[in-house]
């Protein structure tokens, strides 16, 4: 988080609202630990990481839908290690992914 913590500031005294995605929970193989965390602000600029690829275009639109309606989300994305391995992918595991406005 505290890689993240001056843009935020930075985003903060522009007047941009926020939304912080955190992952809360992770489980088999996983490319970021618990913990790991993306801002993202309403006018589409990020900060920091909750995973690569697919899930973090993913997490980026649910954290827009977040700061429209103002209601936190948990979301889980994940696929077996096995499915990964056959799409081409480097893990699979699971994330669950706590996303809420900053006020």
């Amino acid at each position: 988080m505290r890689d993240i913590l001056p843009t935020i500031e930075q985003w903060r005294t522009e007047g941009e609202e926020i939304a912080l995605a955190t992952v809360v929970r992770a489980s088999g193989s996983s490319p970021r630990p618990v913990g790991a965390k993306l801002a993202v602000t309403a006018s589409g600029r990020m900060a920091g990481s909750v995973s690569g690829g697919c899930v973090e275009g993913a997490v980026f639109e649910t954290a827009r839908e977040v700061l429209a309606s103002g209601q936190p989300r948990l979301v889980r994305y994940g696929i077996s290690d096995e499915m990964a391995w056959d799409v081409g992918l480097s893990c699979g595991g699971v994330i669950d992914v706590f996303i809420e406005k900053l006020l």
